[in-house]
């Protein structure tokens, strides 16, 4: 069974077996929880708190936009929340970038970059679809 806006298929066995909330269907979801999860190594190391501060918000806003916009029927309500999502991961894009200038990116700044260009890429794909859904 394919799920409106789902990048990955669940078969009707796996579906059944237990409750699954919106946001879980997504691999999105799974990938912008990776992502935050990177932030948090990333945010606890020293220096230039405010902007560790605002990365660890910015991912929080992916993921919980993520959410909000699966949980949403109309379409269009679910693409502006994805896209929203999308503009909060260019934002941790840009601190991400900030950062390296800085003080140099360590290794969990490299692997979330690359799980930031996967997130970008899925919600761009899926706010495609929901601009063709609305139309």
């Amino acid at each position: 069974m394919q799920h409106p806006d789902n990048d990955v298929a669940t078969s009707g066995a796996a579906a059944s077996a237990a409750p699954v909330l919106d946001p879980h269907r997504l691999e999105v979801y799974a990938v912008a929880l990776d992502f935050h999860s990177q932030i948090a190594g990333l945010a606890a190391q020293r220096g230039q708190a405010h902007l560790r501060d605002q990365l660890t918000r910015a991912s929080l806003s992916i993921v919980l936009n993520i959410a909000e916009g699966s949980g949403r029927v109309a379409p269009g309500d679910k693409g502006r929340f994805y896209a929203i999502a999308r503009g909060s991961a260019c934002e941790c894009a840009a601190i991400l970038d900030v950062i390296e200038r800085s003080d140099g990116l360590p290794l969990n700044g490299r692997i979330a970059r690359s799980l930031l260009v996967r997130i970008v890429q899925m919600l761009t794909r899926l706010g495609a679809s929901m601009r063709i859904r609305s139309a």
